[in-house]
């Protein structure tokens, strides 16, 4: 892929190759090709789906109208843009590239003035946006599964790991890595869910919303209908009470689940970022890549931590698009245009996160002998099974015996054991506990 070394944006250079997808979803050219697709489709709607109100197209005309449409390229992105420099006006660009067009054959510039027929610009707009971030989003989601899928398979495959807790920073009941990770991947699961039933809207009534060029022509077309399934022809659902603008609340609403899909991956990062720095999670060894400058014995969890900042900067952009795009003053301001041509960016760092962090979870395995050491230095950690059983046998101050033991006390293996032979409980209990270890007591960590 090419790139320019000048972009001021690091998505459209140093993570060009990383988010390929979303700059296709999104591009300038998309927009552009989009707009362009919209405008020829509702012509061939408005002749094939109408043919008693507006002039029928003979199959050649047809031909000529879609061959066109189907070779559109970066020349004549070009060529729009050229128009835009002297119009000031984007989808007017449009209109007159389609019209220099029709104006080169004799059958089609009979049709010039249904190009662009009873449309305000923000009727292509809304439908162009929709399409644009219906893909975007398939994408994202294809990705985020992905990542989900990992999440699962490392927690299976580490399901019967023990793990020290840690609540508030401190030695905590133990589970295992298995279940930890598992937490993760139900939160996701979740968001996903939410995120899938989120559906595009767009409008296609003219200004203001009220249907008027089409009412004023041809009051006996069922025009909200029919704009309808020239809308979902798209894969997109109409909003049929609009100002001039479709109110982009359903934008928010997605703003809102990536923000929150995103804090549960940045959650993810910074315990994966903590477990390796505390030894729980070893880092595989690239012999090719460089840790520090000066400093030639690290091994940095980069990914992590790239991860976690372009999460940053997606949920940066998607608190103010949701902010934002739902407010209009009256029936239309301009305010959100410019907003929406960057609503791609939030996506593009998304989605580089998300491939920052796979990339990072491939490259950590448990240190398991760490792992085991930790828990065995920390037998404190049983006095809630001692107390909890002392309390199920009767016992009214079990609480208070265990506080006096061991809070802020470290507990071994023999004190842990002498203690336990003291109380007085049942035999069964009593064996029980003195079978119990700070790796045994991971409660229903490996079935959840």
């Amino acid at each position: 892929m090419k790139f320019e070394h000048n972009n001021i944006s690091p998505l459209d250079s140093r993570y060009a190759e990383k988010i390929v997808p979303i700059r296709e979803a999104f591009s300038e050219k998309a927009l552009i090709k989009t707009r362009f697709i919209i405008e020829i489709d509702w012509l061939l709607f408005l002749c094939n789906k109408m043919p008693n109100d507006f002039p029928k197209l003979s199959k050649i005309s047809i031909n000529k109208i879609l061959k066109f449409k189907e070779s559109f390229s970066d020349k004549d992105v070009l060529k729009i843009k050229k128009i835009e420099s002297v119009t000031n006006h984007d989808v007017k660009a449009i209109e007159y590239f389609i019209v220099d067009f029709f104006k080169k054959d004799n059958q089609l510039k009979k049709y010039i003035n249904l190009i662009h027929y009873g449309l305000t610009s923000e009727d292509i707009n809304s439908l162009s946006y929709a399409i644009m971030i219906k893909k975007g989003a398939e994408d994202y989601l294809k990705y985020i599964q992905n990542l989900n899928k990992i999440i699962k398979t490392l927690s299976r495959k580490w399901r019967s790991i023990p793990l020290l807790s840690r609540t508030h920073g401190q030695a905590a009941s133990p589970t295992t890595i298995g279940k930890e990770l598992k937490v993760f991947g139900a939160r996701i699961d979740r968001e996903i869910n939410t995120f899938k039933n989120i559906k595009p809207l767009a409008k296609f009534s003219g200004a203001t919303g009220n249907y008027h060029t089409f009412e004023i022509t041809n009051n006996k077309i069922d025009w909200p209908t029919m704009t309808s399934k020239f809308i979902k022809s798209f894969g997109v659902n109409q909003n049929p009470l609009t100002t001039q603008i479709e109110s982009h609340d359903w934008i928010a609403e997605m703003s809102h689940s990536i923000i929150r899909t995103n804090n549960i991956n940045t959650d993810l990062c910074q315990d994966m970022w903590i477990y390796i720095s505390n030894n729980i999670f070893k880092l595989k060894l690239n012999k090719n890549e460089v840790g520090s400058s000066t400093m030639p014995h690290k091994v940095n969890p980069i990914d992590f931590e790239n991860a976690e900042g372009n999460f940053g900067i997606s949920n940066s952009l998607n608190n103010f698009f949701a902010d934002k795009l739902a407010k209009s003053r009256l029936q239309r301001d301009l305010s959100d245009s410019t907003v929406l041509r960057n609503i791609g960016l939030s996506f593009g760092y998304s989605y580089l996160a998300i491939s920052s962090l796979i990339n990072g979870m491939s490259k950590v395995e448990p240190n398991k002998n760490f792992i085991l050491n930790e828990l065995d230095d920390n037998w404190e950690v049983l006095a809630e099974a001692v107390q909890t059983i002392m309390r199920y046998e009767g016992i009214s101050d079990a609480y208070e015996q265990l506080k006096k033991l061991s809070r802020g006390n470290k507990l071994d293996k023999n004190s842990y054991i002498q203690f336990v032979k003291t109380l007085e409980i049942s035999n069964s209990s009593k064996s029980k506990l003195l079978n119990l270890t700070p790796s045994k007591y991971i409660g229903l960590s490996k079935k959840l």
